[in-house]
């Protein structure tokens, strides 16, 4: 994100569930939220939107009301590149956005997103199924060796989130994942992605 500012783009965050009471107490999901928007407005997001679908229940929403939503968004904002969700990941309402993200972007004659990259998220996308159809395989590496500070003050913000090592949701497991994804690729720090769809014109 904080790179994409830097670039001169356009960031906006779609969150896409809010938690059911019956697991998260409405002052928690407040406060998280304002965790999120602190943490955007710092890395110099322009708008961050709730969707409000129930959390974790995903699994008993219509997928298309997912879809559709999402839609609507892609038609307000006109994102050229979004970033998803991987499909393997543990959640199973990443595996139900990923698949509603496919939907809202097919390739139509109207549609402005010219690139699909699945995002890893610690504590998610590393405890996923150990069979090849589920497990993240990254393809494209972006150098944020700049951005990586900005990156781990931005993820400060979670208070409610960030745990102590070795949980994998600690700012030492962050900048570890930053740093290994960055030796892959012969650069100090990295994010990697898993390209699902480019359109080069």
């Amino acid at each position: 994100m904080a790179r994409h500012v830097a670039d001169g783009d356009e960031v906006f965050v779609i969150v896409v569930t809010r938690g059911i009471p019956e697991l998260f107490p409405s002052e928690l999901i407040e406060r998280t939220r304002a965790e999120a928007r602190r943490a955007h407005q710092f890395l110099g997001v322009k708008e961050t939107r709730f969707l409000d679908f129930p959390a974790p229940r995903l699994d008993v929403t219509p997928g298309h009301l997912v879809a559709d939503a999402l839609a609507k968004q892609f038609q307000d904002i006109r994102p050229e590149r979004v970033y998803l969700p991987h499909h393997g990941d543990i959640h199973s309402d990443h595996g139900r956005i990923y698949h509603a993200t496919l939907v809202a972007a097919r390739p139509l004659a109207n549609c402005s997103v010219k690139q699909l990259l699945c995002y890893e998220t610690l504590s998610e996308t590393e405890w996923s199924p150990p069979i090849a159809t589920s497990v993240f395989y990254p393809t494209v590496f972006v150098d944020i060796t700049a951005h990586l500070q900005q990156k781990l003050d931005a993820m400060s913000c979670f208070e409610t989130q960030i745990k102590q090592p070795p949980n994998p949701r600690s700012l030492q497991a962050i900048e570890a994942l930053a740093r290994y994804r960055g030796a892959t690729v012969n650069r100090m720090a990295a994010e990697a992605f898993v390209l699902v769809r480019e359109i080069i014109h």
